[in-house]
């Protein structure tokens, strides 16, 4: 097939400042509160969940890298599904990830004031108050625009980093064998589960896809942020993991603060000010990457005709899409605040939305399956990605009633609304348009980030 190369973006991004951003999108709040639930659930043996999870991330991440390099747009994964299956489709992914934001933020924002809560007390309030402040201030950086979110995701990278580096270093001399034995008291059997419950610590390489188009040069930057990426969170996640089953023992699945405690081992003292300023930052890391790429997609989905077109304004790579910003930053405020009304804990929030995420990666890898040049090196990612997705919709069980709701609320909109086809099929082209250079060859595929 002949491939006509893309134009470059009017992006800004660097392959650094797109590295930062996913290292927040994925490594987020699951380092700070999942290792204690994974450990509650099948105990040191969790720890193969987590290795299950890290080997699964680099195939998936390389598929969603190799399409975001070759279709750059702010749809991400919808535009995706569009190009493969059509509108309907596309219309079912977007709805799955824009409302899977705004629970999985307030379940992130509450995660980030227990820490808070921890050091300085005052209970509900304290972590309702910080949850907030979080919210608020996660919304203001992304209404200034994604360049600024970059470079204030590539500066929290780096002290994240630092700061977990010196937690597991310090602690590691303190780490016993006798806390990984027994090391499956509740049988093989729950990995299965611990690994549902980890699947929480891993969404995030879809959701830069919806900041391809801000890249300076996508085909380039965004396979190499994307190593980086995989390389950073996988050694994290798993070094922060082994140290807190192997340090604190079976103290890890009671812990409401593990990371808290990794710290108070390895530093001596309380330092539990210094993990809730880690909590927080890595909290706010996360939401900063999720709340740039929900932006994106609901302009992008107000522009294909899923969303109500008010939404579409800013869905151009360099303009900022405010009104799709508003209504996510205002439907996190409210799941925030049904939340705290319900009195809900974290677990049954942290499952719907990888329910939905999971349902989105499904999506994703066989759209990959049938956008992809076969046999390249990143078709071969996704068929191998393939069965690692199956085993997460099975292990996600009952929380997949969520995305089904969900569907079911997207295809209803569209009969309501009367969207057969969508409005982007001029701007984003399919395989065989690229090849003809027809209408939407501005975003025809490019070969050399394939592997062909």
């Amino acid at each position: 097939m002949a491939e006509t190369p893309v134009p470059a973006t009017t992006g800004r991004l660097t392959a650094a400042q797109g590295a930062a951003l996913y290292v927040g999108a994925v490594l987020g709040t699951g380092v700070i509160a999942l290792p204690a639930l994974a450990a509650e659930a099948a105990g040191p043996a969790s720890l193969f969940a987590w290795l299950l999870l890290v080997v699964v991330s680099a195939p998936l991440a390389a598929t969603f890298a190799a399409l975001g390099a070759r279709y750059p747009d702010a749809g991400g994964v919808s535009t995706y599904a569009r190009m493969a299956f059509g509108p309907r489709a596309a219309a079912v992914v977007g709805w799955c990830f824009y409302f899977a934001v705004p629970p999985g933020a307030a379940a992130a924002a509450l995660f980030g004031g227990a820490y808070v809560e921890a050091a300085v007390g005052g209970g509900a309030t304290t972590v309702a108050v910080t949850a907030v402040l979080l919210m608020v201030a996660v919304t203001t950086t992304n209404a200034v625009g994604v360049q600024l979110a970059g470079r204030v995701q590539l500066a929290l990278a780096g002290i994240l980093v630092t700061f977990l580096l010196v937690a597991v270093l310090l602690s590691l001399p303190h780490a016993s064998t006798g806390n990984l034995r027994p090391f499956a008291p509740h049988g093989w059997t729950a990995v299965g589960p611990a690994a549902a419950l980890l699947v929480w610590s891993f969404v995030g390489w879809e959701a830069i896809t919806h900041l391809t188009g801000e890249f300076r040069r996508p085909a380039r930057d965004l396979p190499r942020a994307t190593a980086a990426a995989v390389v950073v969170v996988g050694g994290l996640y798993l070094a922060v993991a082994f140290a807190i089953v192997a340090v604190l023992g079976p103290a890890a699945a009671e812990a409401d603060a593990p990371l808290g405690e990794l710290f108070a081992v390895a530093l001596g003292g309380d330092a539990r000010w210094l993990a809730a300023a880690t909590a927080l930052l890595l909290t706010f890391g996360a939401m900063n990457a999720y709340y740039a790429g929900a932006a994106k997609l609901g302009a992008a989905l107000g522009r294909d005709g899923a969303l109500p077109a008010w939404l579409a304004r800013g869905d151009v790579a360099g303009d900022v899409p405010r009104r799709s910003l508003a209504v996510n930053a205002g439907l996190s405020f409210l799941a925030l605040l049904a939340v705290l009304l319900a009195a809900v804990g974290p677990r049954p929030l942290v499952l719907l939305t990888t329910g939905s995420f999971v349902t989105v990666y499904a999506v994703g890898v066989a759209a990959a399956l049938r956008l992809l040049p076969r046999r390249s090196r990143t078709w071969y990612a996704a068929v191998v990605t393939v069965g690692a997705v199956i085993f997460l919709l099975v292990m996600t069980g009952v929380y997949l009633v969520w995305p089904l709701v969900v569907t079911g609320a997207a295809l209803l909109y569209l009969r309501l609304s009367g969207n057969r086809t969508s409005g982007a099929a001029a701007s984003v082209s399919t395989p065989d348009e690229a090849a003809e250079g027809g209408v939407g060859a501005r975003t025809a595929p490019v070969g050399s980030t394939d592997g062909t």
